[in-house]
Order: C-alpha cells, then sequence, then structure tokens
C-alpha cells in the first residue's frame, strides 16, 4: 500500500458515513429499533476508534487484540507472548480491570489518544479503573507490533463485555483464545462469526489443552472454523504447562506464536497484509450496516408521518370548526346576544338609522356616552365567548391528538414520560385571550380606517367606533346564518360604508380572526411535534446516510481495493 495515509476521498467518504450515521436518531419504539440503535452505537465506535484512526496512519503498529472466553489464560497468554509480567490476571469473575496495551517504547507515540479507541482516557497507573486504557512499554516487544489485553466477551458483567466488543472492533488482528472446556461455547463463536463477516485477521488459540484432549479438540476446533469462514485463519494450541516463578508460560509453549508475531512486525509488507484485509473489511462492514441503519428510518418515517398527520389533522378540524362557528351565529346566545339585544333596543336602533338626521341627532348624541359604554359591553361578552371557544377546541384537540399517539406502541412510548399533553397548554387561555383582545383592536382600527371619511357624519358620531365595531363583529358572526339577530347592525353598517364595503370589511374581520387562531394553534400541535422529528427531518438524514455510504463503497472500490491490486 503506498504511502503512509489512505486515499482522500476514502478518508473523506468515511468521515461524512461518520458524521451520518451520528446525526441518526431512533426515537420511535418500532420493530427492530433496539437492534438499530445497537448497530449505530457499533459503527460509531468502529469509525472513531479503528477505521478512521487506521486511515489517518496506515504505517502505524499493528495492533493485536487478546480476547476470548472467562478464565481461557487471555492475561498469562499475553504475558509469556511479551516475555515479562505486564497484565495482572482477575482472581475473582466477573474482573473489573484497565484494558492492557503493550508496545515497544519506540512505538508509544502512535498510542496518544487521538489514534485509536480517542475517547478512552489514557493511564499508565496500575488499578482496576473500568473504563481507562493503561499503556505498559516493553523492549521485549518489537517495534511495528502491540497487543493489548481485553476483557472476557463472556463476561457476567454487561460493562466488561461491552468493553470487549469496543476493543475487539479497533483491532487489526484478533489473536482469539479459548480452551478445551469453553471452545463450542456460543458467545465466543458469536464474535467469531462477526469477524468473517468483517473479513477481520483472525488468529486462534486454543490454550493449556491436555496431551490427551489435544488431537481431538484441535481437530474438532479446525473444522468448526472451516465451517464458520475462518479457514485461513492460523491455530495456535498451547499446551498445558506449569508456570513459572513469575507466572509465565515456557517460553517453547508459545514459541510458535511468538515467532509468527514477531515476523509480522519484522515484515512491512506482510503487516501491512494484515491491516489492509481487516481495513477493507471493516469498511465494507461499516458501508453494509449503514444501510441496515437507513432501513430501520422506514419504520420511523412511516410513525412520524402518521404522528403528525394525525397532529395536523385534529388541528385543521378545529380551525374549521371555529371558523364556522365564528360565522354561523353559534357565538350570538347567552350573554353575548343579550348584550346585543340591550345594545340595539327592539328595533330602534334600525328605526333610527332610517329617521331623519335632526331625530338621530336627538335621539342618540343625548346618550352617546351610554351607547358607547353598552358597545364596550358587547365586545367584552364576544371576547369573552370567542375565547372559551378557543379554549374547549383546544382542550378537546390536545386529548384527541393524545389519545391518537397512546393507541400505537410508539406513540405510547413517546408520550410515557410527558405530562399534560392531554390538556391544552397552561398558558393556552393567557395567549387566547391576549389574541383575541388584538383581534378585537384590530378591528377598531379597520373601522377607523375605513370610516375616514365618514367621522363627521351624525350615524358615526352618535355610534363612534366602538359601536360600529360592534355592529361590524356581529354581522361577522352571523354572516352565513339565516337568523335575524345581525340584521339591525348590518343596517347600520350599509348606512354608513355601503353594501359592497361592508362585505369586504367582514371578510378581512374574519380572515384577520381565522389567521390569528391558526397562529394560535400552531404552537399548540407544535408540542406534539417537538416530541420527534419530523418525516422530512427523518428523510432527509436518511438519504445522506445513504449517499454517504455509495460514496464510501465508491471510493472503497475506487481507491483502496485499486492500490491492493498495484500494491
Amino acid at each position: 500500500m503506498p504511502g503512509d495515509h489512505a486515499p482522500a476521498e476514502l478518508l473523506a467518504a468515511m468521515s461524512s458515513v461518520l458524521l451520518n450515521v451520528r446525526d441518526v436518531r431512533l426515537p420511535l419504539d418500532t420493530p427492530g429499533v433496539a437492534e438499530a440503535r445497537r448497530t449505530q452505537a457499533a459503527l460509531t465506535d468502529q469509525l472513531s476508534d479503528y477505521v478512521l484512526p487506521r486511515l489517518v496512519q496506515l504505517d502505524a503498529p499493528l495492533l493485536v487484540v487478546v480476547g476470548g472466553s472467562t478464565g481461557a489464560g487471555k492475561s498469562t497468554l499475553v504475558n509469556s507472548l511479551v516475555g515479562e509480567r505486564v497484565t495482572e490476571s482477575g482472581v475473582l469473575r466477573p474482573t473489573t480491570r484497565s484494558p492492557v496495551l503493550v508496545h515497544h517504547p519506540d512505538d508509544a507515540e502512535w498510542f496518544s489518544p487521538d489514534r485509536i479507541l480517542p475517547d478512552m482516557p489514557r493511564t499508565f497507573e496500575i488499578g482496576n479503573d473500568s473504563y481507562a486504557l493503561r499503556l505498559a512499554s516493553s523492549t521485549k516487544i518489537p517495534p511495528g507490533l502491540a497487543i493489548l489485553d481485553a476483557p472476557d466477551v463472556d463476561s457476567i458483567d454487561q460493562g466488561n463485555r461491552d468493553l470487549a466488543a469496543q476493543l475487539l472492533a479497533a483491532a487489526d488482528l484478533w489473536l482469539f483464545v479459548t480452551s478445551a472446556a469453553r471452545y463450542a461455547d456460543q458467545v465466543p463463536w458469536d464474535y467469531l462469526r462477526q469477524a468473517a463477516e468483517r473479513s477481520t485477521s483472525v488468529a486462534v488459540v486454543l490454550d493449556r489443552t491436555s496431551d490427551e484432549a489435544v488431537t481431538e479438540v484441535r481437530g474438532h476446533l479446525a473444522r468448526m472454523m472451516t465451517s464458520r469462514g475462518l479457514s485461513d485463519s492460523p491455530l495456535f494450541t498451547v499446551p498445558e504447562s506449569a508456570l513459572d516463578s513469575d507466572g509465565l508460560l515456557p517460553p517453547e509453549a508459545v514459541a510458535p506464536m511468538v515467532g509468527w508475531l514477531h515476523d509480522l512486525a519484522a515484515d512491512p509488507k506482510a503487516r501491512q497484509l494484515v491491516v489492509r484485509r481487516t481495513l477493507d473489511g471493516a469498511v465494507r462492514h461499516v458501508v453494509m450496516r449503514a444501510h441496515d441503519v437507513a432501513d430501520a428510518l422506514d419504520a420511523q418515517i412511516e410513525v412520524a408521518e402518521s404522528c403528525y398527520r394525525e397532529a395536523e389533522t385534529v388541528q385543521r378540524t378545529a380551525l374549521d370548526q371555529i371558523s364556522t362557528q365564528t360565522s354561523d351565529g353559534s357565538l350570538l346566545r347567552g350573554e353575548v346576544l343579550a348584550r346585543w339585544q340591550e345594545f340595539v333596543g327592539t328595533g330602534e336602533l334600525l328605526r333610527s338609522v332610517e329617521e331623519k338626521v335632526s331625530r338621530i341627532r336627538d335621539r342618540f348624541v343625548d346618550g352617546m356616552t351610554g351607547k358607547r359604554t353598552r358597545a364596550t359591553e358587547v365586545l367584552d361578552a364576544i371576547e369573552s365567548a370567542t375565547c372559551m371557544l378557543l379554549v374547549e377546541h383546544a382542550e378537546s384537540a390536545a386529548e384527541q391528538i393524545s389519545r391518537s399517539w397512546t393507541s400505537t406502541r410508539p406513540g405510547r412510548h413517546l408520550l410515557d414520560a410527558q405530562r399534560g399533553f392531554d390538556r391544552a397548554s397552561r398558558d393556552f387561555r393567557v395567549r387566547a385571550e391576549r389574541m383575541v383582545h388584538d383581534w378585537r383592536q384590530s378591528v377598531l382600527e379597520l373601522v377607523r380606517v375605513e370610516g375616514a371619511d365618514k367621522r363627521m357624519t351624525t350615524t358615526f358620531l352618535a355610534f363612534g367606533v366602538n359601536g360600529i365595531s360592534v355592529a361590524l363583529v356581529v354581522t361577522m358572526l352571523a354572516r352565513t346564518s339565516d337568523g335575524g339577530e345581525a340584521a339591525a347592525g348590518r343596517k347600520l353598517l350599509d348606512a354608513i360604508f355601503g353594501a359592497s364595503a361592508v362585505d369586504d370589511m367582514v371578510e378581512r374581520a374574519h380572515a384577520d380572526l381565522d389567521s390569528r387562531v391558526a397562529a394560535l394553534f400552531e404552537v399548540e400541535v407544535t408540542r406534539f411535534h417537538a416530541l420527534l422529528d419530523s418525516p422530512e427531518t427523518f428523510k432527509s438524514v436518511q438519504a445522506g446516510l445513504r449517499e454517504s455510504a455509495r460514496q464510501a463503497e465508491y471510493a472503497r472500490h475506487a481507491d483502496f481495493l485499486d492500490t491492493e491490486s498495484t500494491s
């Protein structure tokens, strides 16, 4: 492989995959989402812990991670391979201790935090910190080679198992240790199957096996490796032997393995072949699994679309009903109707409009203050009734959306941790009151503007802006009604502005109210939308992930694999 850096296109593509994988959110409890979340986490670790650091530094020492079954003797084997005691065996199970990375002193710079496993803190102290990588140097290990002692893959402690998986995913070469008693266990073979799927370079060690069992067990183990795609992987056997005073195996027991590892360290080309195979397998695996994560977003999109659609349907229905009820006479009853009738009298308003100017002046100018007070009372009653209408619909909409979402498992999971979503927002009433009051003021302003050239007429003076606004609002509230409650108000408005102008004013006042109500209810539905990404956001993230995975696969073939064929 030429140079000490990967082709820029492949490095950029894999960096993009990492960014896009991190951007994925899987908040909805859809079928298979737990596995998708685990895959996402594993991809993030694989990319940041191994793929990107290795692509940046292809000539870094070969990292051999020693992993395997509980009690298989990994720590003893690591010490024996190095030739001195660098890691401690656990007496009690499960053992929580720092994984140990052993390297030649000249290679220390390769294992700074930004090299591999960048998120793991480093330590040089012997201890039992469960999430720190202990670095140990030894002149007995050759330059170009590093050995990492990982926790048991089948530990009963979940933290140990997770750490073992993370460390194995950061390996250039797995040295998988098992024993005659544990070699057929399922958990280790699950890891070996993953290694085969990723084309990870693997060597298997059958540790501490008695002479009587070697032939039978080794043969069976070799057949199992062949059937699981590991026929090209070396298989080493370590005979059962007494340990020396330092707790090391006899040199001859591990000599074949030590020789093999030292040969790899001494041969840059052979070392790079191992790295290339593992790295290419990791890139291919990441690309494949990135598409699996993208596929998992299909279910998220489907649920999000359903949730958004239901919330928006309920909101739209509420807005339509409010728009209808503020124009079909529904609000012209009760307190509103009583105040309106007090204001117009029993036909007196209509007769007054039709009387001579002098009689209008005599009838209304003297009582101008009283009429304007009653106008304010009517507007207050309308404002109160409109607010009540809005609150009723907001409460009903929240209850309907909540009930619909909780009828499905993903929606129920979203709302389980929330409180108050089956009710309107706590501040809804206050916001509704403010909105209706602002709308009322806009109606007054509309009357002022439209009546600018009519302010000195007797009728305008008699009723003022408030009185005429009452007539406009009442006419609006009954514009689609067959009833005659607003007839007097309409007659008054027609007399002042003309029928065509009144129609336009009524339409504008109602459209303004609809617009303000829509904005008010948008805040309510946004509460629900805020609990999950929009379908468009999910689709955008999905498309970005798929595209970055495709680009990574193109780069792998165009750059990475081509270097293999020409190296």
